[in-house]
């Protein structure tokens, strides 16, 4: 393999995917031992955890450019990074209570749209066409990341910070805010170059069949 795979930059970003597990370990440690030091201590570690992982994904970015370490590869495994890392935080933040009742749909916006964007830029891949992150997708992420935190945290948040939770509920809302907006713009350049393509196969299929008929 590549030296490339094995950068301090793609380290960075293997590191929010293997993160995940060790999410789940102590959110099942927290969960059995409720209202106790341990259980406390279990959340505090998720919440040193995940905040690592959130500022991995600014310096990835800021090590590759600086040091001329940018890839294909490093593209690739940044964008994935970031959806499985919040993917995963959502379902545990739902599948754990943190997130309950109507404010499982924004969070269920959240991972449907990742799905169709990442769908999006699979099938035009084989097109060789790239979908590049937009400033308003990087702030979507952004955002993500701050409500995942603070509602990570729970009914501890407000220890260090006084609302915490509500805050992460707002920041949640925003970034559904987001994500929808900034997926409709993916969708319609996406549906744009699909037409564009469907125009240009037809287009290659009526020569064709102009050749035969004239033979």
């Amino acid at each position: 393999m590549s030296k490339l795979m094995y950068n301090i930059p793609n380290l960075l970003s293997t590191y929010r995917i293997a993160i995940i597990p060790i999410l789940t370990m102590f959110f099942y440690i927290s969960a059995a031992n409720p209202n106790n030091v341990m259980g406390a201590t279990a959340i505090w570690i998720n919440v040193v955890i995940f905040f690592f992982a959130c500022v991995s994904d600014y310096l990835d970015g800021v090590i590759a450019r600086s040091t001329g370490q940018t890839s294909i590869y490093g593209k690739f495994l940044d964008a994935t990074a970031d959806k499985i890392m919040i993917g995963g935080v959502l379902i545990l933040l739902v599948a754990f209570d943190r997130i309950t009742g109507v404010w499982i749909i924004p969070a269920l916006i959240i991972f449907i749209r990742e799905i169709l964007v990442s769908g999006l830029r699979e099938f035009l891949g084989l097109y060789k066409i790239s979908v590049p992150i937009s400033r308003i997708g990087k702030l979507k992420t952004l955002s993500q990341m701050f409500a995942c935190g603070f509602i990570m945290a729970g009914d501890y948040g407000p220890t260090l910070v006084p609302y915490s939770y509500e805050f992460g509920l707002f920041a949640l809302l925003v970034a559904t805010i987001m994500t929808v907006v900034s997926g409709w713009d993916y969708m319609k350049a996406g549906i744009k170059t699909i037409h564009k393509l469907d125009a240009e196969a037809a287009e290659k299929t009526d020569e064709k069949k102009a050749v035969v008929s004239e033979t």
